[in-house]
């Protein structure tokens, strides 16, 4: 009798007809996936398999715009979704109204699994399990339209007691990679362990979402730099991990971020899907893609109504000579301004998704601009030297240390925030620092966008930071740390940024999730943070708003920037 192995994910709804989704699936042999709504809409897949697993990517097609319709999953004729005895409500497919006034968008990064319901978590209420448990107790109550998860969905260098447990089995952890995962089938085993968890097995059954990887996604700090990567390559180990974690990648998040119609014309899906195994063809795409990351775009676009996201892949594409470094090649910078200037005016809200941020607290920007510059030799080869060390200890690889990148997506943001066809808001989502907070730049000497330009970050989802980090953080954006950072920048021979930003919201930790409301040409902020009330057999996990706040067009009159 063939099994639900993993899923249902309901990855993509459509916005622009409101007739279609895909729900994604892991069954335990080859079979027929089958979803049937209550509506009457369906559709049906084959499964494909890769390295002995067996998934698929249903197509549902007939949905009603502007309804929510509940759905069961059958494999090979018998239903295995919803499960049996399951207390959360039935899994719905919401379906918006066309043409749509509106979205909802709940985003947020870096999510360890969490402990079973019967242990201690340390670390505190997940964020997702939060939402879950309290969307399934209020079935009427608003939900996100969508989640856009900005990385670090797994861990693959961090694994926890358990997964280390079932390392063991397969292989001796004395030799490396040890206990990070070292191949395909332990990706798999990251996935089952994030995925099956009740709470987010049920929210991800209802709640459509978006992904993008991150540097935890494969190891910490991937593709930092150049000697770095020529480190990792010449261990034994490296290859089949970074294949296997891009082939994982592929099949359990990339596919679900392509509408029906991409999947169509995508001739890496359509050979896998022909192919009895498709592990061969999918390790030679993986292959291909390390040796030469510009053979694959990893970044989508997608429109929700009168909102555009843009989704950036900011580690695969990397380009790490020291005298050219770019967070995006050439070809997907392009990509990223087409994407972002097509059809302007034809949306009142541009979100451009990117792992890392774009604006960090002034010291730590400062610092990882001084240590490209030292790194690129700007100081003389024994500070180029000193600066690869200080990189790889204190992780200073974000938008700062590419400097011409920070200046492309800064002039991007201001070019697409300003004229007659200017959007409303334009906010990059950013994740990766285990802390929240909402910067808004100026420039200084030349006239304002018309837009709200705004940097958003929420992190951690369900993860931890140390008290020194979060002291390091909130001093990055004091006035003495504004000027120690200066001081970094004259030594390293800088020049100053094209924009001056100021923190207008947080830092705040713990474990949280941002929310935008978009109506029309209005935006409404609100970050929540998973919070244990109560004590003993009264405790229990609620999501507490922290702070909400209108973002409305025109520069916040508390900004103070540096």
């Amino acid at each position: 009798m063939t099994g639900l192995r993993l899923g249902p994910l309901l990855r993509y709804v459509d916005w622009e007809s409101g007739g279609s989704a895909t729900v994604w699936v892991e069954a335990d042999r080859p079979c027929t996936a089958e979803v049937r709504c209550t509506d009457g809409a369906t559709g049906t897949s084959r499964t494909f398999q890769i390295e002995g697993h067996h998934y698929a990517l249903v197509p549902v097609t007939g949905l009603t715009p502007g309804t929510s319709t509940e759905y069961e999953v059958l494999l090979d004729g018998l239903r295995v979704w919803p499960l049996e005895d399951s207390p959360f409500p039935a899994s719905t497919i919401r379906t918006p109204d066309i043409p749509s006034s509106g979205v909802t968008v709940s985003f947020g990064s870096c999510r360890w699994s969490s402990a079973p319901a019967d242990e201690h978590d340390p670390i505190g209420p997940d964020a997702l399990d939060t939402l879950a448990t309290k969307l399934a107790a209020e079935p009427d109550a608003a939900r996100p339209d969508v989640l856009l998860l900005l990385g670090d969905q797994v861990y693959a260098d961090a694994t926890s007691e358990a997964t280390q447990q079932w390392l063991a089995t397969r292989r001796d952890l004395n030799e490396p990679p040890g206990t990070q995962v070292a191949d395909y089938e332990e990706y798999t085993r990251l996935y089952d362990e994030s995925w099956l968890d009740p709470e987010v097995r049920w929210l991800l059954s209802t709640v459509p979402s978006c992904m993008i990887f991150d540097d935890h996604d494969v190891i910490d700090d991937w593709n930092t730099s150049a000697s770095w990567l020529a480190e990792m390559r010449a261990t034994p180990w490296w290859q089949e991990r970074l294949l296997s974690a891009l082939m994982s990648y592929w099949v359990y998040q990339h596919l679900g971020n392509l509408s029906p119609a991409e999947l169509e014309s995508d001739e890496l899906y359509a050979a896998v899907r022909e192919s009895p195994d498709g592990t061969d063809r999918l390790r030679r795409f993986a292959a291909d893609a390390d040796a030469d990351p510009t053979s694959v775009r990893w970044s989508y676009r997608r429109d929700f109504g009168r909102t555009r996201l843009l989704m950036v892949d900011t580690r695969a594409g990397r380009v790490l000579d020291e005298q050219r470094r770019a967070m995006l090649d050439p070809d997907e910078t392009h990509w990223l301004r087409d994407q972002a200037l097509a059809g302007r005016g034809s949306y009142d809200h541009l979100l451009i998704g990117t792992s890392l941020p774009w604006l960090l607290p002034p010291l730590i920007h400062d610092a990882e601009s001084w240590n490209a510059a030292l790194c690129r030799g700007e100081r003389g080869a024994r500070w180029a030297r000193f600066g690869e060390n200080v990189r790889r200890r204190a992780d200073l690889e974000h938008w700062a240390a590419f400097p011409d990148s920070f200046e492309m997506l800064t002039a991007l943001t201001a070019e697409v925030g300003s004229g007659k066809d200017a959007p409303a808001t334009v906010c990059v989502l950013s994740g990766d620092v285990h802390h929240a907070y909402v910067a808004e730049p100026e420039w200084p000497g030349r006239a304002q966008p018309d837009s709200r330009v705004l940097q958003l970050t929420c992190s951690p989802v369900h993860n931890s930071i140390p008290r020194s980090i979060q002291l390091g953080f909130t001093f990055g954006w004091s006035r003495l740390g504004r000027r120690l950072g200066h001081a970094l920048a004259r030594h390293g021979r800088v020049r100053r940024p094209a924009v001056n930003w100021g923190r207008t919201g947080g830092p705040w930790f713990g474990n949280q999730l941002m929310t935008l409301m978009l109506r029309d040409r209005s935006a409404t902020l609100r970050l929540e943070q998973a919070r244990v009330e109560g004590a003993g057999s009264d405790a229990r996990a609620l999501l507490v708003t922290a702070d909400e706040r209108e973002l409305t067009a025109g520069r916040d009159p508390s900004h103070s920037g540096g």
